[in-house]
């Protein structure tokens, strides 16, 4: 059983590390808080909802987009909730979806102190969503929809403090949103072979949830100060993922107007055969036949949990190189089968997309720094793993190519190279719509220099929460003036489709054959496509 409380002084402990507003909020004399009967309630087409004010945002948390997923509902796509009477408080986040949480929370943990994951509750009851907005008025407002990361097994819509909308609400005057989904075995469990007609969704109800969500958005936010005809969709690591699912997805046509995926892409979903394969190993697990699929939904979230997770080690230790896992399946029913991007498909949304990747996705050292001074010889011998023969090549064109970095920080950078986002973008580019590419490779002062421009250090800068996200950026002015820009250029992105801002060099757009990208750091430059060559011996 997983514990789904942390003690207060846990709680505690993120307030003081992280603080809850900048500090010119935290000097301000005033009341911050406003928080009563008639204050900050909102109509829904379910029944009327009540948040608070702080810090003159209105904020609405765990908003029912959905009804539990629990029981009957389970493996199958959202269904509409109840309509309520009265008015619902909407003060807390909802529950996080069903997961092991794997992270490190000791007391010992500089991975917790750096990141103190956010999680609380966890259940099936977790279609909820979070709504940051300047006014419940009629102004028609930009609206920004956070897809959390986590690959599709883990994490929840606030699972950072840098993941909240509060700050870019204020500072762009725009409507942030958040979404829980279904992850892992309970929205990637693909039945649609062994379960028939009742069961066609089952493996992608992850999906179909954010879906859902976007249509609440559609029908609901102008209630909310924004504006349902210009929906940008965000997300990081898996959630950059998810956003180019999203934008190729028939059902979020006219949902969604605008995409960034940041440390995270796709190009195309997997394919149906392990999927199919994997359910019915499920079947099998569970000692059932297919007419007995139901009872699958009668299980403790728990016990399916072990269930579905023992019948895949059990399938890839029987197919050797099948890496299956529960993700999204391009069934060619829900999400495309084969490319996401297909110019011919007028049925699929044609968006601009931004994407983003840090320089360090993985960097090897910030707890190790015995490995700080590694030999370009002792990468290469790190690295032969994964690259065989060619580790040598490649590394060595990494340094030739980029000589101001130390051998460390090549193994960083080769910990995840630019193949794969480029592959996506190039694949988008082909689609039609305008493609822009950034590479930020800010570093801050934490870990004796060891944390580097690492996997999601760039969020809080997108979202305007660098001195709330300290443990990540040191928090201060230089930081801060990097934000500026960025955030910026995504309220750009967000209003027009062009992040061009006047912070920043002039933006053009992603093409391959230039290969243009914007890098972001204290000064911030156009490059062409920098390490071409050395992708080139990657890929070949």
């Amino acid at each position: 059983m997983i514990s789904t409380r942390f003690p207060l002084s846990w709680l505690a402990l993120v307030l003081l590390l992280c603080g809850a507003c900048s500090s010119a909020d935290r000097n301000a004399d005033g009341q911050q808080l406003f928080v009563g009967d008639d204050i900050a309630v909102a109509q829904t087409a379910y029944g009327k909802v009540r948040g608070y004010i702080l810090r003159d945002i209105y904020h609405f948390k765990g908003i029912p987009y959905g009804a539990s997923t629990t029981g009957a509902n389970r493996f199958l796509p959202p269904q509409e909730p109840e309509p309520w009477s009265g008015v619902r408080p909407t003060v807390n986040y909802g529950e996080s979806a069903p997961q092991a949480i794997g992270y490190d929370r000791s007391a010992e943990s500089f991975s917790f102190f750096q990141d103190h994951w956010n999680y609380d509750r966890i259940g099936e009851d977790c279609l909820r969503l979070n709504v940051w907005t300047p006014g419940l008025d009629g102004k028609k407002r930009p609206v920004l929809v956070w897809l959390h990361g986590g690959g599709f097994s883990s994490g929840n819509a606030i699972e950072q403090d840098g993941y909240g909308g509060e700050n870019l609400a204020r500072y762009g005057d725009v409507v942030c949103c958040s979404v829980n989904h279904r992850l892992n075995a309970f929205g990637f469990s693909d039945f649609s072979a062994v379960g028939g007609e009742k069961y066609k969704h089952s493996g992608n109800v992850g999906m179909l949830d954010i879906v859902a969500a976007l249509r609440w958005i559609h029908d609901n936010i102008s209630r909310f100060g924004g504006d349902p005809g210009n929906v940008t969709i965000i997300g990081q690591s898996g959630g950059g993922a998810k956003v180019c699912l999203i934008a190729s997805m028939p059902a979020a046509r006219g949902l969604v107007h605008k995409a960034v995926a940041l440390s995270g892409n796709m190009a195309e979903a997997g394919g149906k055969t392990a999927s199919e394969s994997l359910g019915a190993y499920i079947l099998q697990e569970a000692g059932l036949t297919p007419d007995q699929i139901d009872r699958l939904q009668e299980m403790p979230w728990e016990e399916y949990y072990n269930l579905a997770y023992t019948a895949l080690r059990k399938y890839n230790r029987q197919h050797p190189g099948s890496r299956a896992d529960f993700s999204p399946v391009g069934d060619g029913l829900d999400i495309p089968a084969g490319p996401l991007f297909d110019a011919a498909d007028t049925q699929r949304p044609v968006v601009p997309m931004l994407l983003c990747t840090t320089l360090h996705e993985w960097n090897p050292n910030r707890d190790n720094p015995e490995l700080e001074n590694i030999s370009l010889d002792g990468v290469v011998a790190r690295l032969t793993p994964t690259y065989g023969e060619k580790t040598r090549a490649v590394v060595e064109a990494y340094a030739r190519t980029f000589p101001q970095y130390r051998p460390v920080e090549i193994w960083a950078m080769l910990t995840w190279p630019r193949t794969g986002v480029v592959h996506t973008a190039d694949a988008k580019y082909a689609q039609g719509a305008p493609v822009y590419m950034a590479w930020f490779q800010w570093q801050p002062p934490l870990f004796d220099g060891r944390q580097r421009a690492f996997h999601c250090i760039d969020i809080c800068f997108w979202l305007h929460n660098t001195d709330v996200m300290l443990t990540h950026t040191g928090g201060g002015a230089r930081p801060r003036r990097l934000s500026d820009k960025m955030a910026d250029a995504l309220l750009a992105f967000m209003r027009t489709g062009n992040p061009g801002c006047k912070g920043l060099p002039a933006w053009p757009p992603y093409t391959p054959e230039r290969g243009e990208v914007m890098v972001l750091d204290d000064d911030c430059s156009v490059q062409l496509d920098p390490d071409r060559a050395c992708r080139a011996l990657i890929n070949n």
